[in-house]
């Protein structure tokens, strides 16, 4: 446009429009957002009968940004669908030389690639922590790379809090809490220069509070819990509110206060959408199952199991299977079937071993330990206790973790091992697997 549309444009704006292009002059961000964020914004026909110039030139700016939008979106778009491919090249490629590979080459330096290596470090931190880890400081040296005034600063200023976030989630599960804690100090100081969005502020919440429940800062947890269930709701994320009450539920069973576990699972069933998480809401009827035999009330819990049989049977792999055999087990033991009980927990064991998960593996073993001391099973006992110790020693398993398990087997032979001691040892390990560094004291176990 001339000179002279554009100052009949400006006369034609109202007090209100004219501060807000003022600010747009000045602002990098909220330009560059005209263009990131799609914003139609149509125009009634009621809306040009006061002002003829203004129908025409707001008219005329709304569908500019139509049309920037639009094509922000395809560039977008078209980022994201080469991500894949590019995330796989980046792979095959040496640790080592991954680095050079982000900074020499413009193609990895787009969006699409930074938002994909965010989306796979979390999920690959379950399975492996350290590739976890890995990928989310490889986005964070990306992002160092990108065009924020293309992208918008502050926008990628809230994808690098998130990529922090999981690289403390990540610490988290190695146990290494000192590195947790500055990855989320890092994701906090982002979040700060981003663009103060709700929902980023809820899920580092929820992040940060499971740092806080593996240091048994338990109060803490449950408050920021708390805030990042009321912000997904305030911003209608049903789902992810309910998988924080999920972890709300978590919290209170590792302090060891069943019911508010089990009321926090129930007040997160109706909001747990099962199309889009089948996984998390089999999380929940199983652990309703187990918290409830926790509590001794196994007819319960033997009904809540055959409600949630079809679901586990949805899910075929060893990791449900192992916990599925467990907690009947349990409810096994509860209801005085002994016999179906320790076959559940033989299978349950059996499987943790060949899937490389010591302390359930532990945790198990010391349920069948239990059973046979109730039993008077001596020899049983000592059986079992003599594979214990070689199991872990194999497994890498802590150097306090494994002394526990010695001083278990130790106890067996010399045949002072009663049920106090097996509680006392499991109970060790249920907090040792995210403590490595707690000692454990032997005292008097042989009640």
């Amino acid at each position: 446009p001339n000179d002279d549309v554009l100052e009949e444009f400006v006369l034609s704006l109202d007090e209100e429009h004219l501060s807000l292009l003022g600010h747009l002059a000045g602002c990098n961000y909220c330009r560059s957002k005209l263009y990131y964020l799609p914003r139609p914004l149509p125009l009634h026909p009621k809306d040009a009968l006061g002002n003829p110039k203004a129908g025409i030139y707001e008219a005329g700016l709304a569908e500019s940004r139509r049309a920037l939008s639009s094509r922000w979106e395809a560039i977008l778009e078209r980022e994201r669908d080469d991500a894949p491919g590019l995330f796989v090249e980046l792979l095959e490629q040496p640790a080592e030389d991954r680095d050079l590979l982000l900074r020499g080459s413009p193609r990895f330096q787009t969006w699409g690639v930074f938002e994909l290596l965010v989306e796979r470090s979390l999920e690959s931190t379950l399975q492996d922590p350290a590739f976890g880890e890995h990928l989310g400081l490889l986005a964070l040296r990306l992002s160092d790379h990108l065009d924020h005034e293309r992208y918008g600063a502050e926008r990628s200023a809230d994808l690098r809090a998130r990529a922090w976030a999981f690289v403390g989630n990540a610490c988290r599960l190695r146990s290494d809490f000192q590195g947790a804690e500055e990855a989320f100090g890092q994701a906090y100081q982002q979040l700060k220069n981003g663009t103060r969005d709700g929902l980023e502020r809820a899920i580092f919440l929820d992040l940060k509070a499971s740092l806080h429940r593996a240091q048994r800062r338990f109060d803490e947890a449950l408050r920021l819990l708390r805030r990042a269930v009321d912000l997904f709701l305030s911003h209608g994320e049903r789902h992810r509110a309910g998988r924080s009450l999920v972890n709300v539920s978590t919290v209170h069973h590792y302090a060891g206060n069943l019911e508010a576990a089990i009321s926090s699972l129930l007040q997160a069933l109706p909001l747990i959408d099962p199309e889009r998480e089948p996984r998390l809401l089999l999380c929940v009827r199983h652990n309703l199952v187990d918290y409830t035999a926790g509590l001794g009330r196994f007819q319960e819990a033997q009904r809540l199991y055959r409600e949630a049989r079809p679901l586990y049977r949805s899910f075929n792999e060893p990791w449900v299977q192992n916990r599925r055999r467990w907690v009947r087990g349990k409810i096994a033991k509860g209801l005085g079937q002994l016999r179906q009980a320790e076959a559940q927990f033989l299978a349950a064991r059996d499987g943790f071993i060949a899937e490389g998960i010591p302390y359930d593996t532990a945790l198990v073993s010391l349920e069948l330990a239990l059973l046979y001391v109730e039993q008077g099973r001596t020899e049983d006992l000592k059986r079992l206790a003599g594979e214990m110790v070689p199991i872990f020693a194999s497994r890498h398993i802590h150097r306090e973790a494994l002394a526990a398990l010695t001083f278990f087997q130790q106890a067996v032979e010399a045949e002072t091992a009663g049920a106090a001691l097996v509680a006392k040892v499991a109970a060790y390990l249920r907090r040792a697997e995210g403590d490595p560094a707690l000692a454990f004291e032997a005292g008097n176990g042989s009640a």
